[in-house]
């Protein structure tokens, strides 16, 4: 029995992700059986039906001891605002889902503090009186340089720096006496009551990724040149990771050895699988769901046989366009039509009615019961939250199939090494005919 295949279908652990031209920030990864997810942190409501709000108003009041009780970092000079980096242990009690290690301050009493230097943002503090109104937002992708704490169980330690300069990417301590002659004790039991409203800091996912035909990689794009401690995993249809960065050596290797792992029994690629001792092999399922299994003699062949299935998949999606399949939505009978330049509509079969729409780009990932239902998930644009969709068809291995073609022919359009061959291609059969045009006149 290969105990490691048994032990490592599930892990889970704290990396640093890179999208696009952003500062890395920390995500978690969760490694289940047939998907990678990627979590982000957020704030939500959690008073009645949870939501997420942008921005939230908290309101604090200076104590004679301990002060304000925060610490923070960041800045415009950094490119983003000033953050909360810790909050002390008699704060934290009162603040409890109120005020949160990683809230960016975005106004100090109705002064817009969002793009104000570090320095600047701990004067208006110092000088805002006792009791302050902070709006904050929860910077989801705080920069990894910021070295925030993932939970509020970091505690910063009274000190007074009512002089002396403060710096961005230190904890600067709010815990100043703001009136000298003040001799009232301020407990925080004398802290203005709490709104209704309680929120609460939570692992929320940001990127699904079907490891089903999936591929990792460590290199840069088109070149021999690994990354260090870092990879990204690329779904079959094209959906990317993003670069997922370790933060050691040892758990970079761990985690490629465990997604190699899940990959390997989901797609069934070791040599015991094959049907016979021949190399260049492949399996084309049909519409019900049957494998076809052929062989080739040369590799050349076999790239050749996969040119022609993309090409060929290509042009009758080009064809096409559009295809409409019948489903049901809680006992109702609905339409889902797959778009080529729109994506996904779903409607009801008798009004017409569009109940959801979403692009390709907007599919994060999916599954199936083997049977008959789909889930789809989606991200909402707006929110950047998962959606999950499901419907049920009488057809599952129909749909499945339209919509691989329909995603391989996007990827395809992407793909400059696929549309210069058919450019090249379509040029060839160009001149061939004018060629036999000419001969024949």
């Amino acid at each position: 029995m290969d105990f490691r295949t048994a032990c490592e279908e599930t892990k889970t652990g704290i990396c640093l992700l890179q999208d696009g031209n952003q500062e890395p920030f920390k995500v978690r990864l969760h490694l289940a059986k047939d998907i990678l997810m990627i979590q982000e942190q957020d704030v939500i409501c959690v008073s009645g039906e949870p939501f997420y709000s942008g921005e939230r108003t908290v309101t604090i009041r200076r104590q004679t001891v301990g002060g304000f009780g925060l610490s923070i970092k960041g800045g415009a000079e950094h490119n983003i605002p000033v953050v909360v980096s810790k909050i002390s242990k008699e704060q934290r009690a009162e603040l409890s889902g109120l005020l949160f290690i990683g809230d960016a301050i975005l106004q100090i009493n109705g002064i817009n503090v969002r793009k104000c230097r570090h320095e600047e943002v701990v004067q208006v503090l110092r000088n805002a009186g006792e009791e302050v109104n902070l709006t904050v937002s929860f910077l989801k992708r705080a920069p990894a340089f910021l070295k925030l704490p993932l939970n509020e169980d970091c505690a910063c330690a009274p000190s007074d720096q009512s002089s002396g300069t403060s710096s961005p990417l230190c904890d600067s301590g709010l815990h100043l006496n703001y009136h000298p002659n003040n001799t009232d004790t301020l407990s925080c039991s004398s802290w203005p009551t709490s709104p209704g409203l309680r929120w609460e800091k939570r692992w929320c996912d940001l990127r699904l990724i079907p490891l089903l035909h999936s591929r990792f990689s460590q290199y840069l794009p088109g070149t021999d040149l690994s990354r260090q401690n870092a990879f990204q995993v690329i779904a079959v249809d094209g959906v990317c990771s993003g670069i997922i960065q370790c933060l050691s050596a040892e758990d970079c290797i761990d985690w490629l050895q465990a997604i190699a792992t899940n990959i390997s029994n989901l797609t069934k690629h070791n040599d015991s699988d094959l049907l016979d001792r021949r190399k260049h092999c492949f399996t084309v399922q049909s519409e019900s769901g049957e494998d076809l299994y052929f062989s080739v003699e040369l590799e050349s062949d076999l790239a050749q046989w996969e040119r022609a299935f993309q090409t060929a998949t290509f042009l009758e999606v080009e064809r096409i366009q559009c295809k409409t399949y019948a489903c049901v939505l809680e006992s109702h009978l609905m339409g889902l039509t797959i778009d080529f330049s729109t994506g996904f509509i779903c409607f009801d079969a008798a009004t017409k009615a569009v109940l959801w729409r979403y692009k390709f780009s907007q599919l994060k990932g999916s599954s199936d019961d083997g049977k008959s239902k789909i889930k789809f998930l989606f991200q909402n644009p707006d929110t950047k939250q998962i959606e999950a969709k499901e419907l049920e068809f009488s057809n599952l291995f129909a749909v499945l199939h339209c919509i691989h073609s329909f995603f391989a022919a996007k990827v395809a359009c992407l793909d400059p090494l696929f549309l210069g061959n058919q450019a090249s291609a379509s040029a060839a059969t160009s001149s061939a005919t004018t060629s036999k045009a000419k001969y024949t006149t």
